[in-house]
C-alpha cells in the first residue's frame, strides 16, 4: 500500500508519527512530496519505506494522489499549526482518497465524518489500517460523501454565501468611519 502526503515539509510536519508508521509497518510504501523547509533534513524519518520526492510542480501532483490508497495529513500538534487551514483535504477528498489527519480544528470540525481523525501515534496508525482495510461498498460510501462536500465548497458558492451574509447585513452593524484629525496626520489646518 501507499500512503502520501503533498505539501511542505518543515515545523508543522509531525516527523516523529511518520516515523512511527513506517516502524509499524515496513510493508507501506510512505510518499512525501514537497520541499524540506525550516528544519533539518537530518531529522527526518529514514527508512526503506520512506519516500521524499522533493518539490513538484502542482501538474505532478495527481498523478502521485492517484497511484495512493491513503492519502495523510500527519501535522504536528504545535503553535504552528494552530490555525492552519490545510486545503489540501478538500483534493484530497475530490480524489475521493481515504485521508487520515491529525486533529487539526479545520479539518476536524468541517470534515470529522468524513476524514479519519486520530490524535496518538498509535491511534493514527490504526485509522490507516482501517482505511486500507475498507471494502468496497464503504469506499463507494464514502467517496459520496467526499462529493457531498467537495460540492458544497466550490468558491462559486463560497462567495455566493459571502455576498448573502453582506447583503443580510443589518445596517446599524456596518462600520462607520473614525474621525481622523488632521493634525495628528502632520496636516495643519488653514486658519
Amino acid at each position: 500500500p501507499r500512503l502520501g502526503f503533498y505539501g511542505v515539509i518543515d515545523e508543522r510536519f509531525d516527523t516523529g508519527l511518520v516515523r512511527d508508521m513506517a516502524a509499524a509497518h515496513p510493508e507501506w510504501q510512505i510518499v512525501l512530496v514537497g520541499p524540506v523547509v525550516k528544519i533539518d533534513p537530518a531529522e527526518l524519518p529514514r527508512a526503506e519505506n520512506v519516500h521524499y520526492m522533493g518539490q513538484r510542480g502542482y501538474q505532478e501532483l495527481p498523478q502521485f494522489l492517484a497511484g495512493w490508497d491513503v492519502c495523510l495529513l500527519p501535522f504536528a500538534m504545535n503553535e504552528s499549526t494552530k490555525f492552519i487551514s490545510p486545503t489540501k483535504v478538500l483534493e484530497y477528498m475530490a480524489a475521493e482518497k481515504p485521508s487520515v489527519s491529525t486533529p487539526i480544528t479545520d479539518v476536524k470540525v468541517p470534515y470529522g465524518d468524513v476524514v479519519a481523525i486520530a490524535e496518538t501515534p498509535a491511534e493514527y496508525i490504526a485509522a490507516c489500517e482501517r482505511m486500507l482495510a475498507q471494502t468496497a461498498e464503504e469506499n463507494a460510501a464514502m467517496a459520496k460523501r467526499m462529493r457531498e462536500v467537495v460540492a458544497n465548497t466550490s468558491w462559486d458558492k463560497t462567495a455566493a454565501r459571502m455576498h448573502e451574509l453582506i447583503s443580510n447585513a443589518v445596517p446599524g452593524n456596518k462600520a462607520r468611519p473614525v474621525p481622523v484629525a488632521t493634525e495628528a496626520l502632520g496636516e495643519k489646518r488653514a486658519e
